[in-house]
């Protein structure tokens, strides 16, 4: 059958891709190949419904879309071999030209998700080949839009970036619910409560930030105009070197990204 969908690696990542394609009925469990070190399934919906092999180029032979979902440094151990298949990657620092060296195809797409998509709440922004065709990018985008939002991207060297912005989920933003949450314990707070407080703050947050109309800068703005109490809390933000130390960390981790390139 070769209308089947390959999937190699079902780690952290890659059993949230799945599970979101199951959950919202993108993709039947029973047109999944997937191909792991152990030969055995995360715990995922309807999983006896999915194949499971431990070998790369059998599932190669059967799947005419394979999606990648391993560490870079392990794609070359792989031996995959798959000329004719649309290769959708979500592995982190691989580049199209890398893709296509890896596995013989030229229909390659890069993208970038999170584990977030097990809530169907990840950023998956992906970057095409010129031999992707426009069924190629509509799959992609069906895939993709099952775990979240997705934007195509014209700039490959953006996805570096976006490894650093979007994929670790929760990642910075877990760093800034960290300060906040030391701060309310060294004013006294108890400790389960403000880590109870400050989750329920970022859960708010990201929800208004999603949905309204707003950008976060224009939301910034409308709490500084407003002069109450957080308006001195923010002014004091914008005077230190907040921006300019999140710029430097974000850039670390996309540098990071482009060192981890698959020999």
């Amino acid at each position: 059958m070769r209308d089947r969908i390959g999937f190699i690696g079902s780690g952290m990542l890659g059993s949230a891709i799945l599970r979101a394609w199951i959950d919202s009925g993108t993709v039947a469990p029973e047109a999944l190949i997937v191909a792991n070190r152990s030969g055995a399934l995360p715990d995922l919906p309807q999983a006896r419904a999915i194949t499971v092999t431990t070998d790369p180029a059998s599932l190669a032979a059967r799947c005419d879309t394979i999606v990648l979902c391993v560490p870079p440094a392990t794609a070359p151990a792989l031996g995959l071999h798959a000329p004719d298949a649309l290769i959708l990657s979500v592995m982190a620092a691989a580049t199209l030209d890398d893709l296509t060296r890896l596995t013989g195809a030229a229909r390659v797409i890069r993208a970038m998700s999170s584990p977030a998509a097990a809530h169907g709440m990840a950023y998956s922004p992906f970057v095409a080949a010129l031999a992707a065709t426009r069924s190629d990018l509509a799959r992609a985008q069906r895939l993709l839009g099952a775990c979240g939002q997705s934007d195509q991207l014209a700039d490959e060297a953006l996805l570096d970036h976006f490894t650093a912005m979007t994929g670790p989920v929760p990642g910075f933003v877990a760093a800034f619910a960290e300060a906040m949450v030391a701060h309310a314990v060294r004013v006294g707070t108890p400790p389960e409560i403000a880590d109870r407080a400050i989750r329920q703050l970022f859960l708010s947050a990201g929800h208004m930030l999603a949905r309204d109309a707003p950008t976060a800068a224009e939301h910034v703005q409308g709490m500084i105009d407003y002069a109450g109490t957080t308006a001195a809390g923010l002014e004091s933000l914008r005077r230190s070197t907040l921006h300019q130390d999140v710029s430097e960390a974000l850039t670390a981790a996309a540098e990071q990204a482009r060192r981890m390139r698959p020999a």
